[in-house]
């Protein structure tokens, strides 16, 4: 590359580089630095997608394949395991995001924290697999925020403290 020691020099050749911009444009092309990754599928033998969610202290292993909507957890129902409305509706929220109901089947292993950490990391491994199975629904579940990790987590308790924050009673006298 040319040393460029003034304005003029600087106006030469960015006018010789726009006289040869399609040269420029074609190279960008080409390169796959500026290319946009494309996202391929990832099924396994069985023609399943998996992926693992996570939220709080909850872990969900997820696999999805084609089906009639089915949802089991832990070889239960998703009613049975999550009785709270609002439960289900949080792991319905990334199928209805992408407009699949009825259309797959997700049998899925949760472990760790409470019910509604694991009704979170169950959102997010289907969310995963369903980009895993469907690499286009990447950017409307992304702009859904349900591909993006909670990463809040309890905070740990500190020494001479009840609790992480809370401390013992404060005595004067």
């Amino acid at each position: 590359m040319a040393d460029i020691n003034s304005l003029e020099e600087l106006g030469a050749a960015v006018g010789a580089a726009a006289e040869a911009g399609d040269a420029v444009v074609a190279a960008a092309d080409v390169n796959p630095e500026n290319a946009a990754p494309v996202y391929e599928q990832k099924i396994d033998a069985q023609g399943r997608a998996y992926a693992t969610g996570k939220r709080k202290d909850a872990i969900a292993r997820v696999w999805i394949k084609p089906g009639t909507g089915k949802i089991i957890v832990n070889k239960k129902t998703r009613d049975e395991y999550f009785a709270r409305p609002v439960l289900q509706m949080v792991i319905d929220q990334p199928i209805i995001a992408a407009a699949r109901e009825d259309q797959y089947d997700v049998v899925a292993t949760v472990a760790g924290g409470g019910l509604s950490g694991q009704a979170g990391a169950l959102r997010h491994g289907i969310s995963k697999a369903l980009t895993y199975y469907e690499p286009e629904l990447r950017a409307v579940l992304k702009k859904g925020g349900f591909l993006t990790r909670d990463s809040r987590v309890v905070e740990r308790k500190k020494y001479g403290r009840k609790k992480a924050r809370k401390s013992f009673q404060f005595s004067k006298r």
